[in-house]
């Protein structure tokens, strides 16, 4: 009769492997979850970092620029002009809807390049600036829609031809369109990509009666917004008055302030947007609220 040793190995019953394996896959599974949500946390940090940068690096530019916007009274020139111009392109139907065409004077002092007090300084600390938003190749310009990107330039015209060609115009637009020999939308003039949306809300002081009434104007295509305003020798011009004050009153007020809001795009938004067909303007906006971030600033103007 056979007897079983005491010392021989019971190996794991059916049963007992099974539990393990359950087990085992529970442990994976719970593992695999984290490690995704911990790279998705990583990746959405991440974008939100680079798209502070981007976001930094635009609104200081402006920022800069405001704090030393130059205008005038008492004559017939025009001292700044800013106009609704929603981007007509972009990947697949998804156009920015809302962005600007900026120009203003402003003591810059990046003019001559940095260079004031050298003998490259021809004279003058009134430059021309301008802003404007196109969907294109940042670097090369070229039409291959893998490059393209939504681009924020930065046109800087220097004092001496500022000078020449555009103080003193009943109308900025042209004259500063065709200084520098270059468009605005060259690679030189780059400051920072991504910005899907780009707009500016003045913030105006208008005398109502004896008391100072502040008033928002911003600048864009909704009904409660100017698609132009301008800053002229004569007073402020709006295709938008706002509740509260006449258009008189608007026109003899004060610009005090501007505020700086844009829209960044995170780079895998913009890939994912490259790929997709809206269905309509609903879809395409709980898209970009969901791989975007929204920066403002205010900055408050000098006496103009």
């Amino acid at each position: 009769m056979k007897t079983r040793s005491k010392n021989s190995k019971r190996g794991f019953t059916l049963i007992e492997l099974l539990v393990a394996m359950a087990i085992t896959t529970i442990i994976v599974t719970v593992l695999i979850s984290i490690t995704a949500l911990a790279l998705d946390t990583w990746n959405r940090s991440r974008a939100e970092i680079r798209a502070a940068r981007q976001a930094k690096s635009m609104i200081d530019s402006m920022a800069r620029d405001f704090e030393s916007f130059v205008s005038r009274k008492g004559n017939s020139f025009e001292w700044l002009y800013a106009k609704s111009a929603p981007s007509s392109d972009g990947p697949k139907g998804s156009a920015s809807p809302n962005a600007i065409d900026l120009i203003f004077f402003s003591a810059a002092t990046d003019r001559y390049d940095g260079k004031i007090g050298t003998a490259d300084d021809l004279g003058g600390d009134v430059s021309t600036v301008g802003y404007q938003l196109a969907y294109k190749d940042p670097i090369a310009g070229e039409d291959k829609e893998e490059y393209k990107t939504f681009v924020l330039y930065r046109k800087l015209v220097d004092p001496k031809e500022t000078f020449d060609k555009i103080l003193g115009q009943a109308s900025i637009q042209n004259p500063f369109k065709d200084a520098g020999g270059e468009a605005i939308d060259k690679e030189e003039n780059f400051i920072c990509e991504n910005v899907y949306q780009f707009t500016v809300t003045f913030h105006v002081n208008s005398t109502v009666g004896t008391a100072i009434k502040p008033v928002a104007v911003p600048v864009g295509k909704s009904p409660d917004s100017t698609e132009e305003f301008r800053i002229t020798g004569s007073g402020i011009q709006t295709t938008f008055v706002p509740t509260g004050v006449t258009n008189e009153q608007l026109k003899a007020g004060r610009l005090a302030a501007a505020e700086i809001s844009i829209t960044v795009l995170s780079d895998f938004g913009l890939q994912q947007m490259r790929k997709r067909n809206f269905a309509d303007d609903r879809e395409l906006a709980e898209f970009i609220a969901k791989n975007s971030f929204q920066y403002s600033k205010l900055v408050q103007l000098p006496g103009s």
